[in-house]
């Protein structure tokens, strides 16, 4: 059974002052959900149905993006803050502490922000903490430039397939895929942030002093199909945390919250539970 309701819209407040709209649905402990570049909410739109039975989702808008306000100038800490507002309100309002899920830039975004609270239970990153090679993370300056341009000539959908294939390192069948979807109206509105967070992306450098200070249990979910530079080194970044565990999604690459979301939904819940049957989220292969 899934819970099909229509998710409420609550909001928190950075201590910035920006308003960071949240999409919350289903019961029990809160797992916060921070989506990656070029995402909104909506991508956790086929995993979250399959989580909201165990728990209460809380789909975050990152700022800038979908319901979600926004800041002048732009920081990574920024949205560290931003996240640690949400979980921080999320548990106040549980009345402990709460879970935490970030992929791809969201898993960066909620690393740092899992050192900013302590209302995190269990951290989980898909693909998403700083990398411990910055040279998986920094780009050409051509490539960049690229982005800037197809911007400036108002041609974002273009922007985006670039991005998609040429840093997100997707497969044309993934590219094509997130094009049918009916979020790719929410990634071009979305379109703007991209050249700020890659350029982030690639300024913040994983530091095992940070990783040891992180002494919630940690899952790192790696599809085994990711090329290397996406998968950033997993290893280096378990052996620094103090607890932590690698699972590998087996057939999957960057995106498996959209191309295997029962995969994905099953690891994630037995992490969190320890006790939850797989036996209700067949693969999808």
């Amino acid at each position: 059974m899934t819970t099909a309701t229509q998710p409420d819209l609550v909001r928190a407040t950075s201590p910035d002052g920006t308003r960071i709209a949240v999409f919350v649905s289903g019961r029990g402990r809160p797992l916060v959900l921070v989506p990656g570049t070029t995402s909104d909410h909506t991508t956790w739109r086929l995993v979250a149905p399959l989580l909201a039975d165990h728990v209460a989702v809380h789909a975050v808008d990152r700022r800038g993006r979908g319901l979600s306000g926004d800041a002048g100038a732009y920081s990574l800490p920024a949205e560290h803050d931003d996240v640690a507002a949400v979980v921080d309100a999320a548990a106040a309002a549980w009345g402990g502490p709460v879970d935490l899920l970030g992929h791809s830039y969201g898993g960066n975004v909620a690393f740092g922000a899992a050192l900013r609270t302590g209302n995190v239970r269990r951290l989980l990153l898909y693909e998403g903490w700083p990398v411990p090679d910055v040279a998986h993370r920094r780009y050409p300056p051509e490539l960049l430039a690229r982005l800037d341009t197809l911007l400036a000539a108002g041609r974002p959908e273009a922007m985006l397939e670039l991005f998609c294939r040429e840093i997100a390192m997707m497969t044309p069948a993934e590219v094509a895929a997130i094009k049918a979807a009916p979020t790719w109206s929410a990634r071009v509105a979305a379109a703007p942030t991209v050249p700020r967070e890659v350029w982030a992306f690639g300024e913040h450098a994983f530091d095992p002093a940070d990783a040891a200070r992180i002494r919630v249990p940690v899952l790192l979910l790696v599809g085994g199909e990711s090329p290397a530079e996406i998968a950033a080194d997993p290893e280096v970044v378990a052996a620094a945390l103090p607890d932590a565990r690698i699972r590998v999604l087996p057939g999957q690459a960057h995106v498996a919250h959209l191309t295997a979301p029962e995969v994905l939904a099953a690891e994630v819940l037995a992490f969190l539970a320890d006790q939850v049957s797989r036996r209700d989220f067949p693969s999808s292969g």
